[in-house]
């Protein structure tokens, strides 16, 4: 099998970087190595926005990422891991994101001549490469695993952090987990001006993206309770919310309709601090 090896900060994960490691896994099994804190700091002379746990964590939940581990100690952005060393002559890529990196042709030309030496295949993914979010929702009636029940959350999912991971994590725990992400209209419509930040259909790709996400599909009514068209069509049977999603009209909708309710308390992952989108986005 093919190694496809990818290094940087990840810091503040988003569409672009979610692109590139899709690309990335195109052509084989994808090991993400990370900076340390310090790697990045001596390199953007600036700490991380998101500490090395939390950049750790965020990348194992990605779909395309088989594993992470921390990056060895760099004294700059063009040096190559030791642990690329190609094992039992393995056929190994190390693909960079051309699209993140400043000064990229110099940097891309030092790279290239470090794999060459190595005898590792050098693979640049530029703009074109990683451009739109491809995506196709696993199909409605797609038939499910005996005794499993059909699980969806809702939400805005305008900025993806270790907080919505984490919550997906523990709702898939309930059954086969779709996201649906409320529709840019009705975003505005519950939210204000200014919101959200990324279209819908950039937010599904970035929810989708996540491997404890069985789908991710974007709302079509209104309200508290716009993704109804969409739990109708796939006979949910649990509706998973965190405490802060708790709203009577979901409640009593569920309560109508034989929808199991679950409310989820807000704890991060172990070892990580609480996130909120409204944190980060500062309003």
């Amino acid at each position: 099998m093919t190694k496809v090896f990818v290094s940087g900060a990840f810091d503040d994960m988003r569409s672009s970087q979610l692109r590139f490691l899709q690309e990335a896994a195109r052509r084989g099994a994808v090991t993400a190595l990370p900076w340390s804190d310090r790697t990045i700091a001596a390199i953007t002379g600036k700490a991380p926005r998101f500490g090395l746990a939390e950049r750790l964590y965020c990348l194992k939940a990605v779909r395309w990422v088989s594993s992470a581990e921390v990056a060895p100690e760099l004294s700059s952005a063009d040096d190559l891991p030791a642990s690329l060393a190609r094992p039992d002559g393995a056929d190994v890529i190390w693909a960079v994101n051309g699209t993140a990196i400043s000064s990229f042709e110099q940097l891309s030309a030092t790279q290239a001549e470090a794999c060459a030496r190595a005898g590792i295949r050098y693979l640049k993914l530029g703009t074109n490469d990683i451009a739109g979010f491809p995506y196709a929702p696993l199909p409605i009636e797609s038939p499910r695993a005996p005794g499993v029940k059909r699980v969806v959350v809702t939400g805005c999912f305008d900025w993806l952090h270790s907080g919505h991971i984490r919550f997906f994590e523990e709702a898939s725990a309930y059954g086969e987990l779709t996201v649906i992400v409320g529709h840019d209209e009705n975003i505005r419509l519950l939210k204000g001006e200014g919101h959200p930040l990324f279209p819908d259909y950039e937010r599904q790709y970035v929810v989708a993206s996540i491997r404890d996400v069985a789908r991710a599909l974007v709302s079509s009514g209104s309200g508290w309770l716009d993704a109804e068209p969409e739990i109708k069509a796939l006979g949910a049977e649990r509706y998973v919310v965190n405490e802060d999603g708790d709203k009577p009209e979901k409640r009593r909708y569920c309560e109508d309709h034989g929808i199991e309710y679950i409310v989820l308390s807000r704890i991060p992952a172990a070892g990580l601090p609480p996130r909120t989108s409204t944190d980060l986005r500062g309003f």
